[in-house]
């Protein structure tokens, strides 16, 4: 057992260890199959805290993980017999609506952001729920619902402060540091533990959506229209096509729930009555349901909400193209997805404002399609089937890759992917990055991006046993 009375006598937050009340409770993530047990869990409440606890960990040689709110999918805020810096209680949001900007702490859930921006009119592109943790989200890119129009969540990065892992405090700006600033929007959490977030935010005084259902075996059809429909699209609009289970709501009918179905959520920067208009090749398909509505953002938001507690595996893959033989493809996939679970199958179109930003670390952002397996299920007997499931769909859809993903979509899936998403020029330039920010690489858990000087150490090791 970890003695942690040396850190107690200076840390403002709450310290838990395995026999404490309360751990296991800090401990558990969305994703049930993850077991790992970290030593210890510091509950920071400020910068400070995060420091006592990197220098705690620092001085027992003890790993770290940092949990900065969210799914953590991949278990990548846990360490086997590390320290955890929980952050989930530096939480706070404040929006400045004349200035357009909210600064958020790095704990904070992107409900706590859209609630704060509501009740000024204003959004930024945050996660498609809202219990996805903003530290993860943005800092490996952050596709929303939003992001047609407004970017990226990263896009919308004005400022982050971190704690290195030597304990120095610093601030990435455009002005300040401005390569690190670069390597944060998307280089994922390898550079320090980010406790605080700047965002510009945008007015949004109108939201709606429409989501429409259809029995599985009408797939093609849905998406063929949707692709066609996408190609000339405004960019006020968002969503996706889904191949879901039938969810037991009023406005499904009975024969549907429980079913495999096609379904296409439509979101709208606007009211109602234009997305109507706008949506009108997509509703003259004649779908089994149809709501469309006004509704706050916000609201939006909690309504699609992924249960916690499921056994989880996502995957993730860009598209060039979706011709007629990959729109047969991917509706053929979507039959071995387990049914009935809360999983779903994915197409989720950029374009807009994600295809014209800026050269961030993420490769193939001209990418006009995503393909998102999204596996959740109960059963561990079912884990190689679903995860079978989630891997076929990518080998079905390789033709048209572009070879990169968007990594805050996928788990562990080797030190090649995370290249890949990066791409190889960008991967070099975060290497150096790192090798400044976290030479010894404490920060190692997710989508990992080794120091230039390791990278250097381990090709000379390779070359000298060849």
């Amino acid at each position: 057992m970890t003695d942690v009375s040396a850190l107690h006598g200076r840390f403002g937050g709450t310290v838990l260890t395995r026999r404490d009340e309360g751990f296991e409770a800090a401990r558990a993530l969305f994703n049930s199959a993850i077991e790992t047990t970290p030593a210890v869990i510091a509950q920071c409440l400020n910068p400070t805290d995060v420091k006592e606890a990197l220098a705690f960990a620092r001085d027992r040689g003890l790993p770290v993980a940092v949990r900065s709110g969210g799914h953590s999918v991949a278990g990548a805020s846990l360490v086997k017999d590390g320290l955890v810096l929980d952050l989930r209680r530096m939480n706070a949001v404040t929006v400045s609506p004349d200035a357009r900007t909210a600064v958020v702490g790095g704990g904070a859930t992107w409900s706590a952001v859209d609630r704060a921006c509501q009740a000024h009119d204003v959004a930024t592109t945050g996660g498609r729920v809202s219990t996805t943790g903003v530290g993860g989200l943005t800092l490996g890119g952050g596709s929303g619902w939003l992001e047609r129009r407004f970017g990226l969540a990263c896009d919308n990065l004005l400022s982050v402060d971190l704690v290195l892992a030597d304990g120095r405090t610093v601030t990435a700006s455009e002005t300040e540091r401005p390569e690190l600033f670069w390597a944060l929007h998307g280089g994922g959490g390898n550079f320090g533990v980010a406790t605080s977030f700047t965002f510009r935010v945008h007015p949004l005084p109108e939201f709606s959506f429409a989501l429409m259902l259809r029995p599985a075996a009408h797939g093609e059809e849905m998406i063929s229209r949707y692709r066609d429909f996408c190609a000339d699209a405004p960019e006020e609009l968002g969503g996706g096509l889904l191949y879901l289970t039938g969810p037991p709501e009023d406005f499904v009918p009975p024969d549907l729930v429980g079913r495999l179905c096609c379904g296409l959520l439509v979101t709208w920067i606007g009211r109602a009555d234009e997305l109507r208009s706008v949506a009108a090749p997509l509703l003259d398909l004649a779908p089994d349901t149809a709501l469309v509505t006004d509704i706050p953002y916000a609201d939006f938001q909690c309504s699609l909400d992924d249960p916690p507690g499921y056994r989880n595996y996502w995957s993730a893959e860009y598209l060039s193209a979706l011709p007629d033989e990959a729109v047969r493809r991917f509706a053929d996939s979507a039959e071995r997805m387990p049914c009935p679970s809360p999983s779903q199958q994915a197409l989720l179109p950029w374009g807009g404002a994600v295809a014209r930003g800026t050269d961030w670390p993420m490769a193939n952002r001209d990418a006009p399609w995503v393909v998102h397996p999204f596996g959740l299920w109960e059963d561990p007997a079912d884990d190689d089937r679903a995860r079978m499931w989630a891997r076929g769909l990518r080998e079905e859809l390789a033709p048209w890759s572009t070879g990169a993903t968007y990594l805050n979509f996928i788990g562990d899936e080797g030190a090649d992917r995370v290249v890949a998403g990066f791409g190889a020029a960008n991967y070099a330039r975060l290497a150096a990055v790192k090798a400044e920010y976290d030479p010894d690489n404490v920060f190692d858990r997710w989508h990992n991006v080794l120091p230039a000087t390791q990278r250097r150490r381990s090709a000379d090791t390779v070359g000298a046993t060849e």
